[in-house]
């Protein structure tokens, strides 16, 4: 099912259209996956993004490409994407545990330390997690983003958290 006829985007889909990082960069630590599929005028993350990892190029309908042996894994990008559609992975957060890093434009922000339920691209809630950082920074022009730690094997499938509720 697409993006348009579901209203989220399958993992599948992502992988046919964007270059994701492959096990050797997870390996290295944390690295943005763009999850962008639509071509529309936008470049926020190019611009953004401090190590050039992110290019768009001309046209600036070109869906963002990542060079993940440059990206960081900063965050940056993710506070400055207007689509939400960029996070942070980090599959080497522990032994059995990945965080996962995505924009949050709700009230109320959660708190670091806080339980909460991560939820799937569809909304549904996948796993119980631990919020392990909030930035919000003035440069990030009131869109934090939040930290989850997870379950190592739901990093490719969570991306965001059950707003309003905690644990």
């Amino acid at each position: 099912m697409s993006l348009i006829q579901a209203g989220y985007l399958e993992y599948e889909e992502l992988a046919e259209v964007q270059t994701l990082p492959d096990r050797e960069r997870y390996a290295q630590g944390p690295v943005a996956v763009i999850e962008c599929v639509q071509e529309i005028p936008c470049n926020p993350c190019e611009a953004a993004c401090k190590s050039s990892a992110i290019r768009i190029g001309e046209p600036i309908t070109n869906l963002p490409v990542l060079a993940a042996d440059k990206c960081t894994g900063c965050g940056v990008c993710v506070a400055k994407c207007p689509g939400l559609a960029i996070f942070i992975v980090n599959k080497t957060y522990s032994d059995t545990t990945a965080s996962v890093a995505f924009p949050f434009e709700y009230f109320p922000v959660p708190e670091e330390g806080d339980a909460v339920k991560a939820v799937n691209r569809k909304g549904n809630v996948v796993c119980d997690a631990v919020v392990r950082r909030v930035m919000n920074p003035k440069g990030f022009d009131h869109t934090p983003v939040v930290t989850v730690e997870i379950p190592k094997e739901l990093a490719d499938e969570v991306r965001g958290i059950q707003r309003g509720q905690k644990g």
